[in-house]
């Protein structure tokens, strides 16, 4: 059995680990620690099994920018399970949970870059559906807005601007 909660002060090593290991390279792992570090995150779950924490899933404040206007959404990732725990649910079950709670706090709207055959299972769609693009040369089936409330895009169009941690990695 899973259980999903809030990260703790002592999950940090193993939270690195997984990012690690999960993505190959340092890169998301260092992502994460300098938005902990500045406590620049709206939200950080682990998934943890028989007492071992075995994913990870992270929300961080991102900016949609215009011309004339700005306004305030929620960055999904990075989000990483490790490799053996793969296919099992338990990335399913990180977001599932991080959306509900991204709800709860009172966030309308989460954008992420990610597989595009993984996330339209969440409810999300090409951001560029929205008007919305990312700072980013990504590829726009890969680039995905969802409404956690419905209409909360409506009229609003931008670019997407990431946390600096991001552009430093």
């Amino acid at each position: 059995m899973v259980t999903i909660r809030p990260e703790r002060p002592e999950d940090v090593d193993d939270i690195r680990g997984i990012n690690i290991e999960a993505f190959g390279g340092n890169t998301e792992a260092d992502i994460v620690d300098k938005l902990r570090q500045r406590q620049a995150f709206t939200l950080s779950l682990v998934a943890v099994s028989e007492g071992r924490i075995v994913g990870h899933i992270l929300f961080s404040p991102v900016t949609v920018d215009l011309e004339s206007n700005s306004f305030s959404a929620v960055g999904l990732g990075p989000m990483a399970v490790l490799p053996p725990f793969q296919a099992r649910g338990i990335g399913s079950a990180l977001v599932t949970n991080g959306l509900k709670e991204c709800q709860n706090l009172g966030n309308e709207i989460v954008i992420v870059l990610g597989h595009p055959e993984y996330y339209p299972r969440f409810g999300f769609v090409p951001a560029s559906t929205y008007g919305i693009k990312s700072e980013y040369d990504v590829p726009d089936e890969a680039f995905m807005a969802l409404e956690l409330h419905p209409g909360a895009l409506s009229g609003r169009s931008g670019v997407v601007k990431y946390q600096p941690e991001f552009n430093e990695a």
